[in-house]
């Protein structure tokens, strides 16, 4: 205790003189340590929460309930509430439960395990991004040859072009060329992303292969026009089945009219 000369005095409106209180007095005596144990409902404790080898600190009021700290470690993990499992001393503590009345306190311990299905989700994920990777590499690959072929292909045009006749082996080559291309992008598995690039690189080297047919025609009859240009269009006729019709075309009418008078001689 402090001697009496040692006291500090302050005076109270009214005029009354009392004893200066310290800091510390209005928690009614209880120590501002951390409050853990306090039993308000609105004391805070610190509990650790171990994640694997993660351990992440907490600091949360004590009337939380289990399903409350899932929530708060979502931004400390990056798992969603779903895929987390509490444990308090072995045992898996539903989301409905609250800290304080199984027994959770100041500096307690908690065990997070993360959920089977949602480690194999994310092992499906990884897999899937790997294989979608791979194929757009493969891709890739593949439109960097074309991307060679094309500027041979333009050289070609402009040789065409220039009425210049070219050898038909230099067309049958490149053909060649782009259709090898054309089987490496048909032999690439390809999901998401991939795909769309593997389809818009097959319309690429289709429409190269289209244009190398053309110059070959212009090549070998320089003088053809498109008045003169003879187009050969099959029209199939299809069922629900989706087979051609084998039924033979109905007979065309004659041509040829058949006079039944005859003329007589004497």
């Amino acid at each position: 205790m402090k001697r009496e000369e040692d006291l500090e005095w302050e005076l109270r409106p009214g005029g009354m003189l009392v004893q200066k209180r310290e800091d510390g007095d209005n928690n009614g005596g209880v120590g501002g340590g951390g409050g853990g144990d306090s039993g308000s409902g609105s004391a805070m404790i610190n509990i650790k929460v171990c994640h694997g080898s993660n351990h992440h600190q907490l600091h949360v009021p004590i009337q939380s309930t289990f399903g409350d700290l899932k929530k708060r470690l979502v931004q400390e993990t990056g798992l969603e509430p779903k895929d987390q499992r509490l444990l308090f001393r072995g045992k898996e503590i539903d989301d409905q439960e609250c800290l304080q009345q199984v027994g959770v306190k100041d500096r307690s311990k908690l065990l997070l395990l993360e959920e089977m299905a949602s480690k194999e989700r994310k092992l499906e994920e990884a897999r899937r991004s790997d294989e979608i990777s791979k194929a757009c590499k493969a891709v890739a690959e593949v439109k960097a040859e074309v991307d060679k072929l094309l500027e041979k292909v333009v050289a070609l045009e402009a040789t065409v072009n220039g009425g210049t006749t070219v050898e038909d082996k230099e067309f049958v080559v490149l053909t060649e060329l782009l259709m090898r291309q054309l089987l490496k992008l048909d032999g690439i598995e390809a999901e998401g992303e991939a795909k769309v690039q593997r389809r818009a690189e097959v319309r690429r080297v289709q429409s190269l292969v289209e244009m190398l047919d053309t110059l070959k025609a212009r090549n070998s009859n320089p003088f053809s026009t498109k008045s003169n240009a003879v187009s050969v269009t099959t029209k199939w006729e299809t069922f629900e089945s989706g087979l051609g019709s084998l039924t033979a075309p109905p007979p065309m009418p004659s041509s040829t009219a058949v006079n039944q008078d005859w003329e007589t001689f004497d």
